[in-house]
């Protein structure tokens, strides 16, 4: 089916130097070129065509392609179908304090062997990425993390990785910083305010958080308000009532935020305790 070549940039209002492309080419190439950035895609159909890195790549559906900048590459759409595909490019700004939470040196320009890769967790973090930045809809703190993760992935896989383990004064540190969640969820939190009390940098904070209490600083958040949120509603607060309180964006954005941890929206979970408690009577 043809339905052109349409290509659609949007940047990210809270991460400076990252920007997202959503694309379908009916019968469109790239000439070659290079990008500044980091270029990171997953092919969503057809297959995508393409020379890099002096070899010929296909990338299909669900492929992941990664261009390190300066990397020079053209492409196109390679199969009797369009080709639709996201990109999302970082520049090295943008992943430097990320790079050196996660303990690559300042001066080290970060690398990564590859051009085509089979990867979910590595396409599940573009396309999340993306979606955020396309709906602009998700907070500073989800797209900070999401950059996290992506960085992470990408120091994994250049080998440059080293884990850190927390020292006992950081563990004090933590620890406040946790107490600091636990009595402040129900405000609009950033990781900086929550690094701030730990003194630390966010990145290497979110990092070292995630080392100590198996989660990241964000999940806890949402964890925290969650559980005040299902207290609320079992006292029978309305649940539009209740998304506020917790500061959730709206109730649908409280409804998927609890079914993931809860198997069902907010009301439904509401109604079985009134059922519940009606038949006790």
């Amino acid at each position: 089916m043809n339905t052109g070549n349409h290509f659609r940039f949007e940047s990210s209002t809270d991460l400076q130097g990252v920007k997202v492309l959503t694309a379908n080419m009916h019968d469109f190439s790239y000439d070659k070129h290079a990008h500044e950035e980091y270029s990171l895609g997953v092919t969503v159909q057809g297959r995508q065509d393409f020379f890099c890195c002096r070899r010929f790549h296909k990338s299909p559906p669900g492929g992941v392609m990664l261009f390190n900048p300066d990397d020079v590459h053209d492409g196109h759409s390679g199969g009797t179908t369009d080709l639709s595909y996201v990109m999302t490019y970082i520049h090295p700004r943008a992943l430097h304090a990320p790079f050196l939470a996660l303990g690559v040196k300042p001066d080290h320009t970060l690398r990564i062997e590859g051009v085509l890769f089979d990867d979910l967790v590595m396409k599940q973090q573009i396309l999340m990425l993306t979606r955020m930045i396309n709906s602009g809809y998700h907070s500073k703190i989800e797209q900070e993390l999401s950059l996290f993760r992506l960085a992470h992935t990408l120091v994994k896989k250049s080998g440059a990785l080293h884990e850190a383990t927390p020292q006992r004064r950081q563990d004090t540190l933590l620890t406040r910083a946790k107490e600091f969640i636990n009595s402040q969820y129900q405000n609009n939190l950033s990781i900086d305010d929550i690094a701030a009390v730990a003194s630390m940098s966010k990145y290497h904070f979110i990092r070292l958080f995630r080392a100590q209490f198996g989660i990241t600083p964000h999940q806890y958040v949402v964890n925290c308000r969650i559980n005040g949120a299902q207290k609320a509603l079992e006292s029978g607060l309305p649940a539009t009532a209740v998304a506020q309180m917790f500061c959730f964006a709206d109730v649908s954005h409280m409804n998927r935020r609890f079914k993931k941890l809860y198997g069902m929206t907010p009301k439904q979970y509401q109604n079985q305790l009134t059922l519940t408690a009606d038949t006790q009577r």
